[in-house]
């Protein structure tokens, strides 16, 4: 009678072994896509793609894009890097010991992806070239020390300063750099969107300083969420959104402008519902997937067959 229970066990044990290895592997995978800043470079691109296809663009693979993909997968990985030395008291959170584990992992992505964002920058019109320079210095001071009696601080260690550069350095990218290249810059239109895509990551943003008061707290980092309190915070962000719908309101029509309204409600949402939530999956993941979600959205808003029904 044993014998036949151990029969029965072992092919269960097997299958239960075998979800075990593959939930194992899907979440290394998902951890390689996060922090790798594959994903984040993604989002980037998504919204670069987006402001292409508001200014009446179909969507096109320039060097441009192939830049702000190369780009944001470098700076990014240097601030998860360099910014190791911030969290050390913080190694028993998830994030910080994935990215301490990789940190080789995630440099080699970045060498690979500065020899693609250097091929794709000569490629690009001098006038973009030249208006790069802005974004680049601004970047690279927000994820490098050079400040300080020892140069240990960063831009992004500033009081208050840090949610301001990732709105302004964001939409200067995704906005104004596709304008630029589509010679369309100095349109009323791109005005409003550069507003409009400030205010948008302004709000996606402050639940990652809502996330990280703790480790701002240990490195005397000042932020908006610290100063304001969790509800004022929530309150801040839901006018944000209400400001964001309203001047997209006035900046697009029918279908488009409706696909923006949806991308608002839900990520204001997941603004709600961040402080409920500890696991970086919700920030790295659904936080910043939410720029994604905006995008496709309006890919569908122009590529539905009810465009020309409500046009």
């Amino acid at each position: 009678m044993y014998k036949e229970r151990e029969q029965n066990i072992e092919p269960l044990s097997s299958i239960f072994c075998l979800i075990l290895e593959m939930l194992l592997f899907f979440k290394k995978f998902i951890d390689l896509i996060l922090y790798s800043n594959l994903f984040i470079a993604c989002c980037a691109v998504a919204m670069t793609w987006q402001t292409q296809l508001l200014l009446g663009q179909p969507l096109k693979l320039t060097p441009l894009i192939g830049l702000v993909f190369f780009a944001t997968l470098i700076i990014y990985a240097l601030h998860r890097v360099v910014g190791m030395s911030k969290v050390q008291n913080f190694l028993d959170v998830e994030r910080f010991h994935v990215i301490q584990t990789y940190q080789s992992h995630i440099l080699f992505y970045a060498a690979i992806a500065l020899v693609g964002g250097g091929i794709c920058f000569f490629y690009l019109p001098f006038s973009v070239q030249l208006i790069l320079i802005i974004p680049g210095l601004l970047s690279i001071g927000y994820v490098l020390p050079f400040l300080g009696k020892e140069r240990s601080l960063r831009l992004r260690d500033l009081d208050m300063i840090k949610i301001f550069l990732v709105a302004g350095v964001w939409s200067y990218v995704t906005v104004l750099l596709p304008a630029v290249e589509l010679g369309v810059w100095y349109e009323k239109k791109v005005a409003l969107m550069f507003v409009e895509r400030s205010l948008f990551i302004f709000a996606i943003t402050l639940p990652f300083d809502i996330r990280d008061l703790k480790v701002d707290k240990h490195n005397k980092v000042n932020t908006l969420p610290a100063q304001l309190g969790l509800t004022s915070t929530l309150w801040l962000a839901f006018v944000l959104m209400m400001t964001f719908i309203a001047l997209c309101y006035f900046n697009y029509a029918n279908l488009p402008f409706f696909a923006l309204f949806i991308s608002a409600i839900f990520t204001y949402i997941s603004i709600y519902y961040s402080s409920r939530f500890t696991h970086d999956y919700y920030f790295t993941g659904l936080m910043d997937g939410t720029m994604i979600v905006q995008f496709l959205l309006i890919y569908l808003a122009y590529h539905s067959h009810w465009v020309d029904k409500f046009s």
